[in-house]
């Protein structure tokens, strides 16, 4: 299994560098194209591993909600783009009805119980291919990463799972990775969110939160990316088609994007 390297940030959350992964007679250039959770918390006077990657842009995929309770740190002279995914409520959202119910254990068990956090979770995968606020999103992250003067770009969400994680999927798929090398991409984030939000599950697993919805709402399942991907099929037919149709995003800039980030 051959995944995103880590970088041992120690001020930024599951930071890790898409470069290396591999694809079909090369692999993803290192040092252009970064996914992490938030950046709250960087410090770049003590974390020199992060300084040293020279990020030039920021793509920040949270709500307002989240950006007003922790707002980026961006480094000086990177380029914040904020690109909500979950803006538009017509299209997304229960996820962020989830965390809301999370912060009382009693009310999250009677909501989503029985399944009901994980198929909240697939609901909002597909979201992430259908809505407009997310559509736009994802345009920007892959204009951003296409740019072929625009330095290193980081991409992040809150904890560099979902939004993130289906950012990264995306940009693999474009780049001709097979389904195995995007799978195993997505599910090796599992073990750092977990251990990023261990006090969180901690506490609401013993106020009596149901572990269940702790898994469905901190892991990494691939019935996730497997919703994003059938979105994707259902609507466009692949995802070339749905890069170009459902996301506008021209054919020069999936060649910039193939040519930048293919070493």
């Amino acid at each position: 299994m051959q995944c995103s390297q880590i970088v041992r940030s120690s001020t930024v959350a599951n930071l890790r560098d898409l470069g290396g992964i591999a694809l079909p007679g090369g692999r993803v250039r290192p040092g252009l194209a970064f996914r992490s959770g938030g950046l709250d918390r960087l410090d770049l006077t003590c974390d020199p591993a992060f300084a040293a990657l020279g990020v030039r842009t920021v793509v920040d995929l949270r709500t307002e909600r989240e950006r007003t309770a922790r707002p980026d740190r961006v480094p000086g002279g990177a380029h914040l783009l904020v690109a909500d995914v979950m803006a538009d409520p017509a299209g997304t959202g229960t996820a962020a009805r989830l965390a809301l119910a999370f912060a009382d254990p009693a009310l999250a068990n009677r909501e989503f119980r029985g399944g009901r956090a994980a198929r909240a979770l697939a609901a909002d995968y597909r979201s992430f291919v259908t809505a407009e606020s997310a559509r736009q999103s994802y345009r920007q992250l892959l204009t951003a990463l296409a740019h072929r003067d625009g330095g290193p770009v980081l991409f992040h969400c809150t904890a560099g799972k979902d939004r993130t994680g289906w950012g990264a999927a995306l940009v693999l798929l474009l780049l001709g990775a097979d389904d195995r090398t995007v799978t195993d991409e997505y599910l090796s984030v599992g073990v750092a969110v977990q251990a990023a939000f261990a006090p969180v599950i901690a506490e609401f697993t013993a106020a009596g939160g149901d572990p269940e919805i702790a898994d469905a709402v901190f892991g990494a399942h691939p019935a996730y990316l497997e919703a994003a991907r059938q979105a994707v099929e259902d609507g466009w037919g692949d995802v070339e088609s749905y890069a170009r149709a459902g996301l506008g995003i021209k054919d020069e800039t999936l060649g910039h994007l193939r040519e930048r980030l293919t070493a």
